[in-house]
């Protein structure tokens, strides 16, 4: 039994020999104390007032004699107002230490037989990766070491969406201003040369519109359709998406080009899979230089027509309706949702078929309990009405179905536009980070010592530690603002702080190996420092923390219990000595150093951070 549910059963029985009266551990408020009082946690006794019939301070005095008499684990108690300070015995943390310091594994939980996929990343064709995937894919490899930790079987997915309009934007540019050119012949990524015709198009198209706007045609729409009071320029920025439709000879193009790949024209099939490869490759370096990996891989080409039978079955059983224009339909109004089409009345799919199909296809392939998407919260009615709908369908992993919705990423000067080229790429934001790590580690002599190739490793470790920890620090649903200075900042709340300390910790270890310490001297150190017991109070919660961070799909839990952990670790190492204390309490120290050290390693872990040996 954990120390939390022993201080619960001590309080219930308090209340019953006290008072008379029964009460659950839901009934029992318990936080940790606050860091100006003595205690490791506090008991709130206001709800206890009515059945006791006594003043808070009353009650709290008697409950915690009763405590300290019934409960060994406690040593003392105060009493500050109506609440009531517990302070944990010596005895209890030295135990945690001796039993828990070998453990690499420590807070990690056994496997508990649930299966869930994570999918993150997904990205389309026609661009990079830019910041914005770079939070997404931090957030979803993150949950995924999360949830392993936590005991479940993870398997990461990414559905690449490579057919659509804008992959055909980006094949109809190449086509026009390629000149047969490659990623190759320029030396480029290959993502990053098909994200530039992407913009090409753009560049093309707005040209093409601002040439349009001039000619009669366009005056006489604008004429026939603008109200009385709205200018040429207001009216035309709203048509662009029209004119794009109906009468861009562009558009039409890229059209065009979309219904020859459905059709399967060789030409146009055998271009967009040599595009698709180019972003792929680039895709991987990107992947790989982020340390992620996925289990396997989605394709919207080939899952696009998925779905089609789901809704045939729907209809028959009722939860689809069919209008008179042959589409078909959902209603979700009991939800508090909407009516949302499924079909098309040409019988083409929409999105919500096509995610249909894929969780489908998904359940058959690995039989999962849960499903998490991790998509920015501009998609939170989409995912709102997918998952009610597979409710209504019947699908034994529906409850299992959850969206983890993040804040979308601005810069200091507001929205990146891909398609205007502002946005921050994710191969450009790294080369800086690491950029700047080496920057910083010019005041360091250390760094001298070590060889080209080792001084490398430590900076890449350092930037993307920056980078990483900057972005999974903020809550995920918070949107954030990105300043690319801020985030390289080595001081204060940042990864390489954390290294830091990790590193503070590994150069204790190797001079205590050095120096032969006798550690087994540990068992005879009873009396704590107020340091020790803070950072072995933190230690404590970690795989609870571990939980709940799973539970609530929040890797900001782990990254600040991480940054916490690290700021106790330097106080510690500032107000205690370790190599010039009695023998025991060196012991005891290193023992602690090593126990910290490795949960700090574990947490980053979780993170997708590497740690350093040295800075």
């Amino acid at each position: 039994m954990d120390i939390i549910s022993i201080i619960q059963t001590g309080v219930i029985k308090g209340i019953e020999n006290l008072y008379g009266e029964t009460i659950s551990a839901t009934d029992i408020t318990m936080n940790a104390t606050r860091s100006e009082f003595e205690g490791d946690f506090t008991i709130v006794v206001f709800p206890f007032t009515k059945m006791a019939k006594k003043k808070p301070e009353d009650i709290a005095n008697e409950l915690g004699n009763y405590i300290v008499s019934a409960v060994p684990q406690i040593n003392r108690f105060n009493v500050i107002k109506g609440f009531l300070n517990l302070v944990i015995d010596d005895v209890f943390w030295q135990n945690l230490l001796l039993s828990s310091v070998e453990n690499p594994t420590f807070g990690y939980a056994p496997s508990n037989g649930q299966k869930v996929l994570v999918e993150f990343s997904s990205p389309n064709t026609n661009k990079p990766l830019h910041l914005g995937h770079i939070r997404n894919i931090l957030l979803g490899w993150s949950s995924y070491k999360i949830l392993q930790a936590a005991g479940y079987e993870v398997t990461r997915v990414q559905i690449v969406n490579d057919r659509g309009i804008a992959i055909c934007k980006s094949m109809l540019a190449w086509k026009l201003l390629g000149k047969g050119t490659t990623p190759a012949s320029e030396g480029m990524k290959g993502d990053h040369f098909v994200g530039q015709y992407y913009v090409k198009f753009e560049q093309l198209f707005q040209e093409e519109y601002k040439a349009w706007q001039q000619t009669e045609e366009a005056k006489s729409i604008f004429e026939e359709k603008a109200p009385a009071d709205e200018t040429a320029d207001v009216f035309f920025k709203s048509f662009k998406n029209t004119y794009f439709n109906e009468y861009s000879e562009l558009g039409q193009s890229a059209r065009a080009m979309l219904i020859a790949w459905e059709a399967g024209d060789p030409e146009t099939v055998a271009l967009w899979k040599q595009m698709n490869d180019w972003v792929y490759a680039g895709f991987n370096t990107t992947y790989q230089n982020l340390g992620v990996a996925f289990d396997k891989l989605y394709y919207e080409s080939e899952t696009y027509l998925l779905g089609k039978s789901s809704i045939e079955e729907g209809l028959q059983k009722g939860v689809f309706y069919k209008k008179e224009d042959g589409s078909v339909w959902i209603d979700l109004t009991a939800a508090k949702l909407d009516h949302k089409i499924v079909l098309r009345k040409d019988g083409t799919s929409v999105y919500l078929t096509q995610d249909i199909g894929t969780a489908q296809l998904r359940y058959q392939d690995f039989g999962v309990e849960k499903m998490i998407y991790v998509v920015a919260d501009e998609q939170n009615y989409h995912f709102q009405v997918l998952f009610e709908t597979m409710k209504r369908l019947g699908e034994p992993y529906a409850e299992g179905l959850q969206h983890l919705a993040y804040g979308m990423v601005d810069l200091p000067s507001g929205k990146m536009k891909s398609r205007e080229g502002t946005v921050v790429d994710a191969d450009d934001l790294m080369a800086e980070v690491i950029a700047e790590a080496k920057e910083a580690s010019r005041e360091s002599s250390e760094i001298n010592t070590f060889s080209t190739e080792q001084q490398q490793d430590i900076f890449r470790k350092i930037g993307l530690a920056a980078l990483k920890f900057h972005i999974i620090k903020v809550h995920p649903k918070k949107r954030m603002v990105f300043d690319p200075k801020e985030s390289v900042d080595l001081q204060g709340q940042t990864g390489p702080y954390i290294q830091y300390s990790y590193v503070r910790i590994n150069g204790v270890s190797q001079r205590a190996e050095r120096e032969g310490v006798d550690l087994m001297a540990a068992q005879a150190y009873v009396n704590l420092e107020p340091t020790e017991r803070e950072l072995l109070r933190l230690a404590y919660q970690f795989p609870g923390l571990i939980q709940e961070a799973a539970a609530a799909l929040d890797p900001s839990t782990i990254a600040n219990f991480c940054y916490a952990l690290a700021k106790a670790y330097s106080r510690f190492w500032h107000d205690v000595s370790i190599f010039d204390s009695e023998p025991s309490a060196k012991a005891f120290r290193l023992l602690l150093s090593k126990f910290i050290g490795n949960i700090l390693k574990n947490g980053m872990d979780l993170l997708g951070i590497e740690m350093p040996e040295k800075m």
